[in-house]
């Protein structure tokens, strides 16, 4: 199956992240899809439970990352690879002595790889990991994750100051409950970065939103 390749602008506010879809496989939006797309970015305008459900997400997304960052001491071995500059690789294996207090945590736990650390900023600059083994869940009969899947996550200064995620890729393979086929292929690349203000709005972000796809149809 082909992977679809979708291009879209996206603005973090403190209210969550708001996006714009801007073409699908290389193509223009149709204009069934630009109305669907006002649409959508209108809800979250006018729509409290829409909001809210943004700022779940954000809230959500937030925990979780911050919970595997947390575990990072404890869940892995490491090794110094070698240093760069400011940049320093870092191998690392699995701990036998942690216990993932989680699912995500048993995925995150059975990986090994190679992480490279800014030392001078004191940031995650890059993590590229690999199951090392069939992860199951409830001995397998809920389901399992195939050896051999991959994680990769990178992250740079974009802006004086700001650190944000570059690029990501996700390759996952295995079974869920009832033998269901799990498959999981995701790369995200972000280019382009402009900071805008820490207290900007989503009216604000769709306003601006509104004017970069303006722009763009007149050019």
């Amino acid at each position: 199956m082909r992977q679809k390749k979708v291009l879209s602008v996206d603005i973090e506010t403190k209210e969550g992240s708001l996006s714009r879809l801007l073409s699908i496989n290389d193509q223009p939006l149709t204009a069934k899809q630009q109305k669907e797309e006002d649409q959508r970015v209108q809800d979250l305008m006018t729509s409290r439970s829409a909001k809210r459900k943004l700022q779940r997400v954000l809230d959500a997304e937030t925990l979780q990352g911050r919970r595997l960052f947390k575990m990072l001491p404890d869940a892995f071995v490491f090794n110094y690879a070698y240093g760069d500059g400011n940049l320093v690789k870092l191998s690392f294996r699995p701990n036998p002595n942690f216990h993932p207090p989680s699912l995500e945590a048993r995925v995150f736990h059975d990986m090994e790889g190679e992480m490279w650390v800014d030392c001078k900023q004191e940031r995650l600059a890059a993590f590229n990991g690999r199951l090392t083994q069939d992860v199951k869940f409830g001995l397998g009969l809920l389901g399992h994750l195939d050896k051999g899947g991959h994680f990769e996550v990178r992250q740079a200064e974009v802006v004086p100051g700001h650190w944000d995620m570059t690029a990501m890729s996700v390759e996952m393979t295995g079974k869920a409950l009832l033998f269901k086929s799990i498959g999981v292929q995701k790369r995200e690349n972000r280019r382009d970065f402009h900071q805008v203000s820490d207290n900007l709005t989503l009216t604000q972000a769709a306003d601006t939103l509104n004017r970069h796809i303006n722009i763009a149809d007149n050019r």
